[in-house]
C-alpha cells in the first residue's frame, strides 16, 4: 500500500494516465494525487482532450489582458504548460476544439467540429494511440456525468472509457500501436458530497461563513413527499491522502490565471483546514484487470511491481 515514509523511488515504473477535458481540469481534478504520485517516482501523464479556446475569462484581474484577449487559446498553453511544471507531470494535447458551455433558453446548438460533436471513434482514436504508446498501468477520468454536465467533460468520459477498453484489443484502432492493457480504471470524485458537508460543517462550528451553503443546501433539499436527491451514482472506493500536496495543488491551479479567481471558491477554505478535515482526494474503481481489496488507498493496489 501506498505510504509517504517510502523513498521516491519506491513506485518508480509506474505510469498514471489522467485525461481532462480543458486546461485547468488538471488542476482543479486530482492534482494534489498526482503530484504525489509524481514525487514518488510515477510517471505521470495529463491528456487535455481541447485547448479551451472557446472558455471565457473567469478572473476579472485578467479581463483587460491583451494577451488573453488576442489569444485565449494561446495564453491557456502557457498556463497549462506551468501547471505542469508545478506538478511534476507530463502533458500532451489531443488536439481537439472546444466546445463552449451552452447556455440560454433553448440552449444553441454546439459550434460545427467540436470536440463534443465528434464521432467516438474519431475522438477516442488518439486517445488509444496514447494509451499504446505512454502503456499506463491506470486511468483516471470523469463519470458519466462528465463530474458536471459540460458536453466536453461527457465526451472525455467517453473516449477514456473506449480507450481503456480499445487499447487492449489488437483488432481495434489499427494503425495505432500494439495493443496495451489498462490494469485500472477510476473515475474521480471531486464533487464529492461527503467532502463537502464534512468542510462545510467543520466551517460552520469553527464559527466561518461557509461557501458551500448554497450546495448544501441544494443537495438536502427534499420535494413534496420527503425524497432526498439520489445518491451518486458511483461509491468511494479509493481515498488517497495526498494534504501534503494541496500547497501544490493550489499553486497550479492559481497559473491558470484566466480560469480561476485566487479569491473565488476554490480557495474559499484554507489548506490546512482542509488537511485536518478531508485530506483526501476520492475516486470510484470501474473496471480492474486485478485483485485488490477496497477500500483502497492506492490506485496501484493489486498491480504487480513493474519489471
Amino acid at each position: 500500500m501506498f505510504s509517504t515514509d517510502k523513498p521516491a523511488a519506491s513506485r518508480s515504473g509506474f505510469r498514471l494516465l489522467a485525461v481532462h477535458a480543458h486546461p485547468d481540469d488538471e488542476s482543479s481534478k486530482g492534482a494534489a494525487t498526482m503530484a504525489k504520485y509524481a514525487a514518488a517516482g510515477v510517471d505521470v501523464l495529463v491528456a487535455t482532450c481541447t485547448g479551451g479556446e472557446r472558455g471565457s475569462i473567469l478572473n476579472a484581474a485578467m479581463e483587460g489582458d491583451p494577451h488573453a484577449r488576442r489569444d485565449l487559446a494561446g495564453l491557456r498553453r502557457l498556463e497549462m504548460a506551468r501547471a505542469a511544471e508545478i506538478l511534476s507531470v507530463k502533458q500532451r494535447w489531443l488536439g481537439f476544439a472546444d466546445s463552449g458551455l451552452p447556455e440560454g433558453d433553448p440552449l444553441p446548438d454546439l459550434p460545427a467540429g467540436c470536440f463534443a460533436l465528434q464521432p467516438l471513434e474519431r475522438a477516442a482514436a488518439p486517445l488509444v494511440r496514447l494509451v499504446r504508446e505512454f502503456r499506463p498501468h491506470v486511468i483516471l477520468s470523469y463519470d458519466e456525468n462528465g463530474g458536471y454536465p459540460h458536453p466536453d467533460h461527457i465526451m472525455a468520459h467517453r473516449v477514456a472509457v473506449e480507450a481503456f477498453e480499445a487499447a487492449a484489443d489488437p483488432s481495434r484502432y489499427p494503425g495505432t500501436g500494439e495493443a496495451w492493457r489498462v490494469d485500472k480504471l477510476y473515475y474521480d470524485r471531486a464533487f464529492n458530497p461527503e467532502r463537502f458537508r464534512a468542510l462545510h460543517f467543520a466551517l460552520e462550528e469553527a464559527g466561518i461563513r461557509s461557501p458551500y451553503s448554497e450546495r448544501i443546501a441544494q443537495w438536502l433539499e427534499a420535494d413534496a413527499e420527503g425524497h432526498q436527491p439520489p445518491a451518486p451514482t458511483h461509491a468511494t472506493t479509493t481515498q488517497i491522502d495526498a494534504g501534503d500536496y494541496f500547497g501544490l495543488r493550489d499553486k497550479a491551479l492559481m497559473s491558470h490565471r484566466t480560469q480561476v479567481d485566487p479569491e473565488g471558491f476554490f480557495f474559499a477554505v484554507s489548506a490546512d483546514m482542509q488537511r485536518k478535515v478531508w485530506p483526501w482526494e476520492d475516486y470510484s474503481l470501474i473496471h480492474s484487470h486485478v485483485g485488490s481489496t477496497l477500500p483502497e488507498d492506492d490506485l496501484f493496489a493489486g498491480i504487480p511491481e513493474p519489471r
